[in-house]
């Protein structure tokens, strides 16, 4: 089980991105692999087709790995654990410890 969730906010900590944020849009725990707005960038070519009849170059974001993101609390990234509150699983936050969801 991965520690980032889809709709997360993240920031990249290695790699040409660092330091910047984003939402986590597709996350691929068989890969541990993540999806994060506006990060890691691509240039695809694409030939036409009915939902783009140019094709041309098109610009979106490619996988980067879970471990070089770090999820932001309070505007801080931080590390999250797991534990147990009332018989349900939770993250928490590792360094102030609130639950995060």
């Amino acid at each position: 089980m991965m520690k980032i969730k889809k709709g997360d906010t993240v920031r990249v900590i290695a790699g040409k991105d660092l330091g910047s944020e984003g939402k986590v849009l597709i996350v691929d725990q068989k890969n541990n692999k993540v999806i994060v707005e506006g990060v890691n960038m691509v240039k695809k070519h694409t030939k036409p087709s009915v939902a783009n009849q140019n094709g041309g170059i098109v610009e979106k974001e490619a996988f980067i790995d879970a471990s070089n993101v770090m999820y932001v609390h309070k505007g801080k990234p931080t590390r999250i654990g797991f534990k147990f509150d009332k018989d349900k699983k939770v993250r928490y936050d590792k360094k102030t410890g609130d639950i995060v969801d």
